[in-house]
């Protein structure tokens, strides 16, 4: 069985480097991987490598915005079933419910405090990568 993987979609690199942090000190069972645009998240995605466990997906993002992808992500058969976490700063309602018609499986709004950021992306690690049992 391969190894666990975490793809985080994010073009923030202090959100970035905060995430892998979290999910390090959480002790989270995975590799992380990182693209910084929705072209990179698209390459990889439906490239040659298996799909992640788990995508935690920013939706403000260069070339191809969270919202284009994630609709991407559940009309492909490969990748329909791979469990999407928006992790964002937006607390618009308006995004929130188009996000989860597009099929996301959480939607987690970006706390602004360092302590809250880490703590929250450690329990997504841990419950989406340790935890949940995927398809």
């Amino acid at each position: 069985m391969s190894r666990r993987c975490v793809l985080l979609v994010e073009d923030n690199r202090d959100d970035e480097e905060l995430a892998v942090l979290a999910l390090e000190k959480a002790g989270v069972d995975c590799a992380v991987e990182v693209v910084r645009d929705g072209e990179e998240a698209v390459d990889r995605l439906f490239g040659p490598k298996a799909p992640p466990s788990v995508i935690l997906l920013d939706l403000k993002l260069p070339k191809l915005d969270g919202f284009q992808i994630l609709a991407r992500i559940r009309a492909h058969s490969v990748t329909r079933l791979v469990p999407v976490v928006v992790l964002s700063s937006s607390d618009v309602r308006e995004d929130i419910v188009r996000a989860y018609e597009l099929g996301a499986n959480a939607y987690v709004q970006k706390p602004v405090e360092f302590t809250r950021y880490v703590e929250v992306v450690a329990a997504l690690g841990k419950f989406w990568v340790d935890l949940n049992q995927g398809p």
